[in-house]
């Protein structure tokens, strides 16, 4: 299947124009799907696997985006999300300038996990191929239940969440990141303004979502619940770029109902290491 796909991509290659970092990432995540023992070690080696191999790692995708300028890739990390909740890649107390370790260990082992668990049983009852990337489902979530659209987006916008944080995060993005956020949106702190807002002004539990739309533009958005911009449901649609957790469970012990403040505290441990790399591979 791998030796398919790589033929394929190479095809598109020609007629599409795309990166040479596409291939190479394609590449590196071939490795890694193929032999679990490696992914593992260089996964617990290096913080930054993420980085060098953040690209497109399914032809379909690369496919649709051939078509038409309105459309983006259902996926843009060095791996697909997969059904099973991935582990953290820090402590849950080395987020403490901004989440304390009670909020991470009850959010990641209780909350998130539920999500895995309850996605997989929905995907049993309902059919789903869990070989095959979630963003499969997400993008045709109206064909499912409502189960599947709950945690099937819960457990991708949690996996989506944790690989944007880090225990050195914070500060300003660098590169074609950097510029397209002054481009869109005037400036940085501009930016940080709306992004917050969204945020700040979701009503009740939801996400906040830095996103590619079809013209590959940055966008912001918020969804309710634990709806995304990938599903065919939702009212903002594109790539997911920076996801925010505004349910009451990711902060409350520390913030209780102060929101603001921990959408404030939260820019301190934004990963923009993985954040530029997921955006510079999708552009």
């Amino acid at each position: 299947m791998f030796l398919w796909n790589s033929f394929l991509l190479s095809g598109i290659s020609r007629t599409c124009n795309f990166n040479e970092q596409y291939f190479l990432t394609f590449e590196i995540s071939v490795v890694m799907k193929s032999n679990p023992t490696r992914r593992a070690f260089i996964v617990d080696s290096t913080k930054t696997v993420l980085a060098v191999t953040v690209g497109l790692s399914a032809s379909e995708s690369l496919l649709a985006s051939c078509g038409s300028s309105k459309k983006v890739a259902a996926s843009g990390a060095a791996f697909d999300t997969g059904f099973t909740q991935e582990p953290l890649a820090y402590a849950y107390n080395s987020l403490d300038k901004a989440i304390d370790a009670t909020t991470m260990e009850i959010h990641y082992t209780k909350h998130a996990a539920g999500y895995a668990n309850n996605l997989r049983d929905a995907a049993k009852a309902e059919g789903v191929d869990i070989s095959k990337p979630l963003e499969d489902v997400l993008t045709k979530i109206s064909k499912y239940s409502v189960k599947m659209r709950n945690n099937g987006g819960g457990h991708y916008n949690h996996e989506l969440f944790w690989k944007s944080l880090s225990p050195t995060g914070g500060g300003k993005p660098e590169g074609k990141l950097s510029a397209a956020i002054e481009s869109s949106f005037n400036s940085f702190d501009s930016f940080k303004t709306q992004f917050s807002d969204a945020g700040k002004n979701r009503f009740g539990s939801g996400w906040a979502w830095l996103f590619l739309d079809g013209d590959k533009k940055l966008r912001i958005g918020s969804t309710p619940n634990q709806d995304n911009p990938l599903m065919d449901t939702s009212e903002i649609k594109g790539l997911p770029v920076l996801g925010l957790d505004v349910w009451e469970h990711a902060y409350y012990l520390r913030y209780q109902n102060k929101r603001a403040d921990y959408i404030n505290a939260w820019w301190n441990v934004v990963n923009w290491n993985y954040i530029q790399n997921r955006y510079e591979s999708l552009i």
